[in-house]
């Protein structure tokens, strides 16, 4: 089964679990919206899932919208959330829309691709984004590049400095990255990068 079809045959138990706001960690809610305050123009959720942050991101003012490849997560974003965009698309549709985003919100998206396409998509990520436009991306954290059983379908582990490694070469300048490691949690980390 693809990741694809794995997420879909488990959206409406992912949504349940995971689709609200109220479940994220305090400090991430934190972070991602202090980080969309300082976006100049307009914001993607590339990866959006059930589309909670697009739709919290929105309710605070943001202008938003939100993408992702299982349509299951898409149908019920629209239902969750009517008035705001939900599209089914991969990272390889951003190459469609160049220089269109100010900010493109990455959270736990880049967790599934296999690690030779990641490169790939951090270009298309690169791509979409406006001159100086920002990207936040929030991924588990780890001594080394690895895959792991994930609840839905198998996910990497990317050391943060690695991560940082591959935003450069991927033509993104580091203004800020994260690590912390909860109680009863995956090490995390997330880093904030600009479109050089």
């Amino acid at each position: 089964m693809s990741t694809i079809d794995a997420y879909g045959a488990r959206a409406r138990e992912y949504a349940d679990v995971l689709g609200s706001i109220e479940v994220m960690a305090p400090p991430d809610r934190v972070r991602i919206e202090s980080w969309a305050r300082a976006v100049d123009g307009p914001i993607l959720d590339a990866g959006c899932g059930p589309g909670h942050w697009t739709a919290h991101l929105a309710a605070l003012g943001h202008e938003i919208e939100g993408v992702d490849p299982v349509p299951e997560f898409i149908e019920i974003a629209r239902r969750a959330h009517p008035g705001i965009g939900y599209h089914v698309g991969s990272f390889t549709d951003l190459e469609d829309r160049p220089d269109a985003w100010g900010g493109l919100l990455a959270w736990y998206s880049l967790i599934l691709p296999p690690p030779e396409e990641l490169p790939e998509v951090l270009t298309a990520l690169h791509r979409a984004l406006r001159p100086t436009g920002q990207l936040l991306l929030g991924f588990f954290d780890g001594p080394r590049q690895e895959p792991f059983a994930h609840a839905v379908a198998p996910a990497q582990f990317w050391p943060a400095p690695r991560m940082g490694a591959l935003l450069e070469d991927a033509g993104f300048t580091t203004l800020d990255l994260e690590r912390r490691h909860d109680p009863g949690s995956r090490p995390h980390a997330a880093i904030t990068a600009s479109r050089r």
